[in-house]
């Protein structure tokens, strides 16, 4: 909760999920989101999945044991909403690595609720019974082209099936995790949303390119950010000893911007 929060007054909510065998203060540290909800006065909720290690059921191969974390989501904004006074038309929620993917699941499943979502890295992954948001989502999105666990080219990674070993030990699925082209993933976006599918870059800086679907059903976007040679780490934030992590962009600061111009219509 941010200095000189007034009860009186609505304030947005940003919920950030930590991915595979991380935990919430990870995400908190390496995220930086309390830095800008200080400043910008807003609340952030870094909730905790299940299970060893932690992790979330954005995929029936998590091992999770069928947890309904999409419910969880509800009952948690219904709980935030009884310690702080949220505006409900500016609850955001984004994730890193397997945090993403279950932001991208909740982008299907809670579109009525959450006004926009950021995917840090996240396995490209639809949920099992498709994705169907209720109406068109912004959605922001941030993936290193030599992430070793996420591969930016989609398919399996050694870093993947280590993981899908862990939940297989600990109760998942066998199926193998194939994930689409990160490329291809955001693109399902941008026609899921009915934007124009013609993309428009945004100019490169440094080892950061980008590109901006536009022209979508209820002036939604789709933003999606290519770090060169990045890996699996959140861009601007404190280090991850997976891979590079840009210091050309903020993936918080950025998604900050984004999800200010996108509350719920």
């Amino acid at each position: 909760v941010p200095p000189g929060y007034d009860p009186s007054q609505p304030i947005p909510l940003i919920v950030s999920l930590h991915g595979f065998a991380s935990r919430p203060e990870g995400q908190r540290d390496f995220s930086q989101w309390n830095e800008i909800a200080d400043r910008e006065t807003f609340a952030v909720a870094y909730p905790q999945g299940t299970h060893t290690p932690l992790r979330w059921n954005s995929f029936p191969e998590s091992g999770t044991g069928g947890v309904d974390d999409v419910q969880f989501m509800r009952d948690m904004l219904a709980d935030a909403a009884k310690i702080v006074t949220v505006d409900p038309a500016r609850i955001y929620v984004n994730g890193m690595s397997n945090g993403g993917a279950m932001s991208h699941r909740l982008a299907c499943d809670l579109a009525g609720q959450v006004a926009a979502f950021g995917n840090v890295a996240g396995p490209a992954l639809d949920p099992p019974d498709a994705c169907n948001p209720t109406r068109p989502v912004p959605i922001i999105a941030f993936y290193g082209t030599s992430d070793p666990l996420v591969s930016y080219e989609g398919g399996q990674t050694t870093g993947l099936a280590w993981i899908r070993r862990i939940a297989q030990l600990t109760g998942g699925s066998g199926p193998e995790l194939n994930v689409m082209p990160a490329e291809k993933w955001i693109a399902g976006w941008a026609e899921r949303n009915g934007c124009d599918l013609t993309p428009e870059p945004i100019p490169t800086s440094g080892d950061v390119r980008g590109i901006r679907y536009t022209g979508c059903r209820d002036n939604v976007e789709v933003v999606f950010y290519t770090i060169e040679g990045g890996g699996h780490t959140w861009p601007g934030g404190n280090p991850i000893p997976v891979g590079k992590t840009s210091r050309d962009i903020d993936a918080s600061e950025t998604m900050w911007e984004f999800f200010k111009a996108h509350p719920l219509p």
